[in-house]
């Protein structure tokens, strides 16, 4: 919308200040054929009237936009294109490329005030930043970052099992602890580690603990339930490994049975009976 206003109030200047032109040209030929006729005084007004408003809109413009639009830092203009016989036909244009004078505007960094110093929490001193204070907001000078024991860095598994805390302990209370990513060293096309500061952590577990010695307590309970867990386990499988055992040996018998009947007894007038001598049947029958 502005670059259309804009646009718009140029080319009325232009039209006016073309208006203007035309009216002198007009009264300089009259003037040179000597048939000059004075202007009454409301044309004089007209005429100074639109020329003031050709200059306002010609200020206006110039407030707006008073320097050429320029990309960032240096602005490329193409120069004509250089032509080269290349003595096989025909020519070659190469296009050369000027950078213009415009130049980026740097400012210079501002003044250190005393206030901006910070104090490191081991030695005391002065210090402007440190590799700890960006990372974990943690006041303490390169100088006295201890990177194998107090200021170690710790995976997110590590501090889960070694100081007992929970996904909710480590993203949502309050402060939430910062960490860093790094590629996973065993296969980087795993997701990336969340690297934390063992003193942080500590810190936080004591928070929810209490002590130390909670923090055994806690870890030696959910050992023993862990040793609980795996003999349960383990003796889940010596049962069925036994029932699988036991069941490979024993066969069940499924060949039929075949009677051996011992002799025959008459029980009563054509009526006889034979039983077997290994399950003890009886069958009966008559003779005729």
């Amino acid at each position: 919308l502005a670059s259309a206003h804009a646009y718009t109030a140029r080319a009325k200047a232009r039209a006016l200040v073309l208006v203007f032109l035309a009216l002198n040209l007009v009264m300089d030929s009259l003037a040179s054929e000597g048939e000059a006729p004075p202007l009454s005084a409301a044309m004089r007004a007209k005429i100074e009237r639109n020329r003031q408003r050709a200059l306002m809109l010609r200020q206006a413009r110039l407030a707006t936009r008073p320097y050429p639009v320029t990309g960032e830092g240096s602005s490329k203009v193409k120069a004509p294109p250089k032509v080269t016989d290349t003595e096989g036909g025909f020519f070659l244009e190469e296009e050369e490329e000027e950078e213009d004078v415009a130049e980026k505007i740097v400012h210079p960094p501002g003044p250190v005030l005393e206030c901006d110093y910070l104090i490191c929490e081991e030695c005391g001193k002065e210090f402007m930043d440190s590799y700890l204070m960006s990372h974990f907001d943690l006041a303490t000078c390169d100088n006295c970052r201890d990177v194998e024991d107090k200021h170690k860095l710790i995976t997110r598994t590590e501090a889960k099992q070694e100081y007992l805390l929970k996904d909710c302990d480590l993203d949502k209370r309050e402060p939430v602890l910062k960490f860093i990513l790094k590629k996973n060293p065993h296969n980087p096309r795993w997701g990336d580690m969340k690297l934390y500061l063992k003193l942080q952590v500590i810190k936080r577990s004591l928070e929810i603990w209490g002590s130390k010695e909670a923090i055994e307590e806690a870890k030696e309970s959910r050992q023993d339930s862990r040793e609980k867990m795996k003999q349960k386990k383990f003796d889940k499988k010596v049962k069925e490994l036994r029932r699988a055992v036991r069941s490979s040996v024993w066969k069940k018998d499924t060949s039929i049975h075949q009677h051996e009947y011992g002799a025959e007894e008459m029980v009563e007038d054509d009526l006889y009976k034979k039983t077997c001598i290994t399950c003890g049947h009886e069958l009966t029958y008559e003779k005729m």
